[in-house]
């Protein structure tokens, strides 16, 4: 049998000769029953703030498990942007080293092209050097085969001289090209 505070209250008892004072046993057991109601009372409400407590500790679980959950993804997602930035740096650095080496080598190409156009243009230069000579040295020769032949018929020595200084007069011509 469950005992309540009403149950206390309305308890009576056999009677004997030699009992107990009957006010004061009903005294007792309304002072009893106050407190065991009193008792009861406290124990309702602690019985609710547990079940509040209980209810938020759920609800603090909760979200502490999705807390959790979202510290993970994104732990997960910053280490996957980081490898990310580091792939493509990776092969941004790549990409700029095949750049830079294939621009080295065409500065390679275009300068031995251009240290061969200048070696084609000086061996040009001394072959056209070498033709002018010849084509100078030719008339030159020319000019003096026929003074001989106008100084047989008196050739004087001022003569001979000039076709001296023809001679001279051709080495200036070709230092001036140069």
């Amino acid at each position: 049998m469950k005992v309540s505070p009403v149950n206390i209250k309305k308890q009576e008892f056999n009677k004997s000769l030699r009992g107990f004072d009957k006010e004061e046993v009903q005294a007792f057991l309304d002072k009893l029953a106050d407190e065991f109601e009193n008792v009861l009372k406290e124990n309702d409400s602690l019985k609710k703030d547990l079940e509040q407590a209980t209810a938020r500790l759920a609800e603090f679980r909760k979200i502490e498990k999705n807390l959790q959950d979202t510290l993970l993804k994104a732990q997960e997602s910053t280490t996957k942007s980081i490898e990310s930035t580091k792939k493509q740096a990776s092969l941004i650095i790549k990409e700029a080293e095949i750049k830079a080496s294939q621009l080295l080598e065409k500065a390679r190409e275009n300068a031995n092209e251009i240290r061969n156009s200048v070696i084609s243009l000086r061996e040009e230069k001394d072959l056209i050097i070498a033709n002018l000579k010849s084509i100078i040295n030719s008339q030159a020769h020319l000019l003096e085969m026929k003074v001989e032949d106008a100084g047989s018929e008196a050739a004087p020595a001022k003569e001979i001289e000039q076709s001296k200084q023809i001679d001279l007069n051709v080495d200036d011509i070709v230092n001036k090209l140069l």
